[in-house]
């Protein structure tokens, strides 16, 4: 983890709201289409890819650290294409 985001006490919450920010920005104008399930699918994704390498590839624990059970972890890795 970004050393800066834990010394500076950025939250998730601020880090997600600046890069959306920056994406609407970079719109120029333009209306941005589905973007509830853009910025699901790009949050996702690195979530579940970084909590697989805490848990070191353990689904159970990783199930666990995420508060799902292990059949929805197991179809959300399948989605994002993610195999251990």
């Amino acid at each position: 983890m970004n050393s800066n985001l834990i010394k500076n006490n950025y939250s998730l919450q601020q880090s997600v709201e600046s890069a959306l920010m920056k994406y609407l920005n970079d719109l120029d104008g333009e209306s941005p289409s589905n973007l509830y399930d853009k910025v699901l699918s790009e949050i996702e994704k690195p979530l579940f890819l970084t909590i697989m390498d805490h848990c070191e590839n353990n689904q159970s624990k990783a199930a666990s650290c995420l508060g799902i059970n292990r059949g929805t972890l197991r179809k959300k890795l399948k989605q994002y294409e993610i195999y251990r």
